[in-house]
């Protein structure tokens, strides 16, 4: 099985084309957005969460430092438009952080006059879009905008938060496109999930079922974070999604390197390597289960912790892999090749700073890509794998049923062999007995055949057995089968024929054999043969018949050979002073 020919692989290789266009398109950045984190593009106040909205003015903001102690208060954050070169009427905010009680945005126009929206937890209204974003557009009014101000109620870290700033066309544009890029990924995992399943079931193997385990995983991951389950639980919006999401993010990592590691045979992996890579995915796990309860200016340095972790898990993952494809491990070969994206992008998202890009999306929207990449390709080299083990079981099912029928079949004449032929009459005597047909047995003996071999060798002794093989071969149908039975001895066991039709019939085969044509292997010497027929009616078993012909063969030997004896009897054998009928057809030949 080729690559090229594949249909498989021609799939992969379109979806994986497909997902790398989606990221190129999102890799690009628009110019006239801007990213309100760092930089001097944001003041800071910090004040009592009993502060009321309007009172902001009063509050003394700093463009310097960073701001402490608002996790239980409400951080206050203003930048101005003109400032940033966006002096326009149409702009949107769009924020990426939902670990807060309540979000208020006013938009400050040159009037005076200030425009509020706030969003709460667990009800987002019509704010909230995919790929973890808020959005608040400003009203457009006559007269330009001065500042921008977000207002947050218990926000848990300011390291987090991304806001960026930009035009609503372009907003919409990429609100849309970030919301067809997740559908996709999304779409793309719940599909690899549910096939990955289904192998697993069907073909009892444990990676399989790990790997249906961390798409299911992803897939929810990729739903909370995205905010795609607010279409079906709007209440669900705000801190507890978030902090589902990042312990379903350490999970699918811990979950992944089982996924990995369980695959590979141990045997091809040292045990101290296997464990260490195990017990580092553990650690991501169990991690994560901290880093979503903390709501403190902490969750910061727990992150930087386990992106360290993370990063030794992938290298002891990426040794656990290299070393197995280096024992000739398949299994080892294809996860490496699926995790080589996901390796590079989350050993790149925890070095470098990548969340202002890609649309607001960041360092997530390339995991999920990623684990889509990922999930796409195990399930494409799985399914491969399978084929490949089908079309060998197939194979040697066919070899297993040729080498059968081989041992059922005399090499030399290709007609049956003495067990071959047992096992088609068996079948043909039972729709005799059950129609009540009668059954005959002919044997068929080659006359003076030791001269044969005697005077001309055994290469021309074989000559004559397969003319005489491909000459017997001729009667042979659906209620007729034949056999070499052995030495220059032939079988043909008939239905439904009695009396002068079989006795005919008996008749004929004797004179077809008579006419073979041996000159090429024997010169003009002529070969002729003894029929045996035994009859029988109701049909017997075919030691019964075999008895009866052996005894009629005999008795054409004797009567001078080249003629054919018919011996009669019942479905039992006779009993010796009832005797048994026995006709003679002579000839003279």
């Amino acid at each position: 099985m080729t690559l090229a020919g594949d249909p498989l692989s021609k799939l992969r290789g379109r979806l994986l084309f497909g997902l790398a266009l989606l990221l190129l398109a999102f890799s690009v950045s628009p110019a006239k957005a801007v990213t309100l984190n760092g930089g001097g593009a944001l003041c800071h106040a910090v004040s009592d969460r009993a502060l009321p909205d309007g009172e902001f003015g009063a509050l003394r903001f700093s463009c310097a430092g960073t701001p402490a102690g608002y996790n239980s208060g409400s951080l206050w954050l203003r930048t101005d438009p003109a400032r940033l070169s966006l002096a326009r009427r149409d702009l949107a905010l769009l924020v990426h952080q939902s670990r807060f009680d309540r979000l208020a945005v006013a938009f400050t126009y040159a009037d005076g006059q200030t425009r509020w929206q706030d969003v709460r937890q667990g009800d987002y209204g019509a704010h909230w879009r995919a790929g973890g974003q808020i959005l608040f557009e400003a009203p457009e009014r006559g007269v330009p905008l001065t500042s921008v101000t977000m207002r947050f109620d218990g926000l848990a870290s300011f390291g987090l938060l991304r806001a960026r700033l930009l035009p609503k066309g372009e907003a919409v544009v990429q609100s849309t496109g970030m919301a067809v890029g997740v559908g996709a990924a999304l779409t793309l995992l719940l599909v690899s999930g549910i096939y990955s399943l289904s192998l697993a079931v069907a073909v009892r193997r444990q990676y399989l079922a790990w790997q249906a385990a961390w798409s299911a995983t992803m897939l929810i991951w990729g739903g909370l974070w995205s905010q795609a389950h607010l279409a079906l639980f709007p209440r669900l919006a705000g801190t507890v999604s978030a902090q589902l999401s990042t312990f379903l993010a350490c999970l699918a990592i811990a979950i992944a390197t089982a996924s990995a590691v369980l695959a590979i045979e141990r045997s091809v992996v040292p045990r101290w390597l296997r464990i260490g890579a195990l017990l580092l995915g553990a650690s991501v796990g169990l991690i994560g289960v901290p880093l979503a309860l903390i709501r403190s200016e902490s969750l910061t340095e727990w992150a930087d912790m386990l992106g360290l972790i993370i990063v030794a898990d992938l290298i002891a993952v990426a040794l656990c892999l290299g070393w197995a494809w280096r024992r000739g491990s398949v299994e080892a070969r294809d996860f490496l090749a699926a995790w080589c994206l996901p390796m590079v992008v989350l050993g790149f998202i925890h070095i470098v700073d990548v969340d202002d890009s890609v649309w607001g999306g960041g360092s997530k929207l390339l995991v999920l890509a990623a684990a889509t990449w990922q999930a796409l390709w195990l399930s494409a080299s799985a399914t491969r794998r399978l084929a490949q083990l089908r079309v060998e079981r197939d194979s040697a099912r066919a070899s297993e049923a040729l080498a059968q029928q081989l041992a059922r079949r005399d090499p030399l004449t290709g007609l049956r062999n003495r067990r071959g032929f047992v096992d088609s009459v068996t079948p043909l005597l039972d729709r005799a007995r059950a129609d009540d047909l009668p059954a005959a047995l002919l044997l068929v003996d080659i006359d003076h055949f030791k001269s044969i071999n005697d005077v001309h060798g055994h290469d021309a002794g074989d000559e004559v057995l397969c003319t005489v093989g491909q000459r017997i071969a001729r009667w042979e149908g659906p209620m007729c089968t034949a056999a070499r039975l052995g030495g220059e001895e032939f079988g043909l066991l008939t239905v439904g024929m009695e009396g002068m039709v079989l006795a005919r019939f008996a008749e004929s085969v004797r004179r077809g054999i008579a006419a073979c044509d041996h000159r090429e292997s024997i010169g003009e010497r002529a070969v002729t043969a003894s029929v045996g027929v035994a009859e029988i009616r109701p049909a017997s078993d075919f030691q019964q018949l075999y008895r009866l012909a052996d005894e009629a063969l005999y008795d054409a030997k004797r009567a001078g050979r080249d003629c054919v004896i018919i011996q009669r009897g019942t479905g039992f054998p006779p009993a010796p002073d009832e005797g048994s009928g026995r006709e003679s057809v002579l000839s003279n030949g």
